[in-house]
């Protein structure tokens, strides 16, 4: 129970807006490709939310078409005016896969709703954190943002060549979001997952299967809560044993990495560079 509370704890300290005292004082990080846009009305949960926007080097100098990568937590992505303990740094690392791999995709970073991320990125209702909204929110994703997007920028909007990534509950609903839209995301990125809120994640993961041609990286460090490991060794073993094929599952562990961005920072071009394999 005291380890729980502590990961609680951690899971909204790491990913909240507000930054901490003196954060005004941090420069903006963001680089130029990166739009931030007007605030979109999020249907069925009555609020509304910034979406961030990074695009590739090429983007303005030729007319092709890239894949797209969602994200949560869009705060905290591109720039470390707007993170509360340190951005990802998704732009540069993004900018410096472009020049060295040749990798470009455009990536679409969703604001985390504050005191709503506990219960937004929870599909399900937890008796301490209250009623899941992980539904809406993803009906607001998949229905609103995606839309926008697609019809706004140069995407490869099919599912081959759209992905999710998020870390904390930013995993957790990349996970029920790999289900219940198989036929929209086939590329998932899933880091220290915040399984231990939803009991029920088991069970739903027995209950579906991978959608054909999926792609799944899972990631956490060993340092984080000692639950963490083995909650995810249990959700690939469920996968596993329902034959998704050992290609489609990617499972890497860091040796002394906590639950942070410095974490999660370190471990993303990997994890991207393995998942949009194939749809470039």
């Amino acid at each position: 129970m005291i380890r729980r509370r502590l990961l609680l704890t951690a899971a909204l300290l790491c990913c909240l807006t507000t930054p901490p005292l003196h954060a005004d004082e941090r420069p903006h990080t963001a680089q130029p490709n990166v739009h931030v846009l007007a605030p979109m009305h999020m249907f069925g949960l009555d609020r509304e939310r910034v979406v961030r926007v990074y695009l590739p080097p090429s983007y303005e100098s030729t007319s092709k078409r890239y894949p797209v990568l969602y994200m949560h937590d869009g705060q905290n992505l591109f720039d470390d005016a707007t993170s509360f303990i340190g951005e990802w740094g998704v732009d540069e690392m993004m900018n410096e896969l472009a020049r060295t791999r040749q990798l470009e995709a455009i990536v679409v970073g969703i604001d985390h709703g504050d005191e709503k991320r506990m219960t937004e990125l929870n599909p399900w209702d937890n008796d301490k954190v209250g009623k899941g909204e992980g539904r809406d929110y993803l009906r607001f994703v998949v229905g609103i943002v995606k839309p926008y997007v697609d019809a706004h920028y140069r995407t490869l909007p099919d599912r081959a060549h759209t992905a999710m990534l998020g870390s904390s509950l930013g995993g957790l609903i990349s996970h029920f979001a790999m289900y219940e839209y198989g036929d929209v995301f086939s590329r998932i990125g899933i880091f220290s997952p915040a399984y231990w809120i939803a009991p029920e994640v088991r069970e739903f993961t027995r209950a579906h299967a991978l959608a054909p041609g999926a792609r799944v990286w899972f990631y956490a460090g060993s340092m984080e809560d000692s639950e963490m490991v083995a909650n995810m060794d249990a959700i690939v073993e469920i996968m596993r044993a329902q034959r998704a094929s050992a290609p489609a599952l990617r499972v890497e562990v860091t040796p002394g990495a906590v639950h942070n961005e410095q974490a999660w920072r370190a471990e993303f071009p990997h994890a991207v560079e393995w998942l949009f394999e194939g749809a470039r």
